[in-house]
Parts: structure tokens; sequence; C-alpha cells
């Protein structure tokens, strides 16, 4: 198993809601800033939302701002992503990533040394 897994993916409806998992190692990342990126084809992986070990400090892309909430819990070594009010532009695959100890940009994606395999949001077709 990798540093980092996502799981709970899938389709949701314009307007609706999903929440997707991120479990990773205590050992190695608890300490870490994680992260949540998306991607879409042809286009470069974006910056979602991340947050700090204790959850003190959150922040968002402006993009997801006020519909997306981003958490985590120490002891389960999860992180969580709830996608509210889901747009289709919001449609990608979504990764989490564990923030290197020096980093200090969390846009940008160079400062993470873990990634999950990313998980596929989308409408349904």
């Amino acid at each position: 198993q990798g540093e980092v897994v996502e799981s709970g993916g899938g389709s949701v409806q314009p307007g609706g809601s999903l929440t997707v998992s991120c479990v990773h190692s205590v050992r190695t990342s608890g300490g870490r800033i994680m992260a949540w990126f998306r991607q879409v084809p042809g286009k470069e992986r974006e910056f979602v939302a991340s947050i700090n070990f204790s959850g003190t400090h959150i922040t968002y892309a402006d993009s997801v701002k006020g519909r997306f909430t981003v958490s985590r819990d120490y002891n389960k070594r999860t992180a969580w992503l709830e996608i509210n009010d889901f747009k289709p532009e919001d449609t990608g695959v979504y990764y989490c990533a564990r923030c290197k100890f020096t980093a200090n940009d969390v846009y940008n994606v160079d400062s993470y040394d873990a990634w999950g395999q990313g998980i596929q949001v989308s409408v349904p077709s």
C-alpha cells in the first residue's frame, strides 16, 4: 500500500454532494500538510484545498470556497474532502497529496512528495 490512498470517488449530479477520503501513513505523514488537487485531461493538476496536521490552518482554491470542506483526523490517519453543490467544472481526477516538510507553497505541485493514485469524480454520463 502506498503512503497515500484515496477512496470514495464516483458520479454526482450537479448540485449534489460527495465525500472523498484519503488514508495516509501516520509514521511519515501525520505531521504534514495534506492537500487535494484535481486534474482533467490536457490541463495541469490544480490545487483544491489543503489542511495542516491539527486542522487549524486550511486553504481553499477560490473556485471551491464555500462549497468544499476539507478535514482530517490524525488518529484515524484520514483526510476528507466534502464536495457540495457540485458543478460540472468540478469534474476530474482528484488526488490526495502529502506536503514536504520544507515546502511553504501549498498551491505548487512541487511542494508534495507523495501522491495517491487518483480517483474520478464526475457527473453521470
